[in-house]
C-alpha cells in the first residue's frame, strides 16, 4: 500500500506539490488579511491587496523551489521569473476571478457560490499552466 502511494506521488509529484503549496498559500492569504485588518486596523481593500501581494510573493518562492525545482539564481533570471509570475497572476485574476465570474453571475445568471468554485478551479489550472510553461519552463537539452 505504501509503495503504491509513493509510486502515485512520484508520478504526479509536481501537481501534488502544486496543490499542497496552493492550499498553504490560500491559508496564508486569509491569515495575512486577518492580521492586516484586525490587528493593524488597515482598510479591507488595502489589506486584501497586501495579503495578495505577500501571498503571490510566497507562491513564487515555493513554486520555484518545491513545485518546479527551478535552480536558476542569477539576478536577471530571477527578476524575469518574478515579474512574469506576478504579471500572469494578475492576468489570471482579471480573466477568471473578475471577468469570468462577472460573466457567469451577471450575464448567465449562475449562482455566485457555484461560479466562485468554477472560477477558482480555472485560476488554479491557468496559474499552473502559466508557471509550468512560461515562468519556470525548462529549456530542452539537445
Amino acid at each position: 500500500m505504501l509503495e503504491k502511494i509513493k509510486e502515485i506521488y512520484f508520478k504526479y509529484k509536481e501537481i501534488i506539490n502544486y496543490l499542497i503549496v496552493g492550499g498553504i498559500i490560500t491559508v496564508l492569504n486569509y491569515v495575512l488579511y486577518f492580521i492586516f485588518t484586525r490587528l493593524f486596523s488597515i482598510d479591507e481593500i488595502v489589506s486584501n491587496g497586501l495579503a495578495w501581494f505577500f501571498s503571490v510573493l510566497f507562491a513564487y518562492i515555493t513554486n520555484k523551489i518545491f513545485v518546479f525545482g527551478s535552480k536558476k539564481k542569477d539576478k536577471k533570471t530571477v527578476l524575469k521569473e518574478i515579474s512574469s509570475f506576478f504579471t500572469l497572476r494578475i492576468v489570471s485574476g482579471i480573466l477568471c476571478d473578475v471577468g469570468t465570474f462577472a460573466l457567469m453571475v451577471k450575464v448567465l445568471g449562475i449562482n455566485d457560490l457555484i461560479s466562485k468554485i468554477i472560477t477558482q478551479i480555472m485560476v488554479i489550472i491557468l496559474n499552473y499552466i502559466f508557471s509550468k510553461f512560461i515562468v519556470f519552463k525548462k529549456k530542452r537539452q539537445d
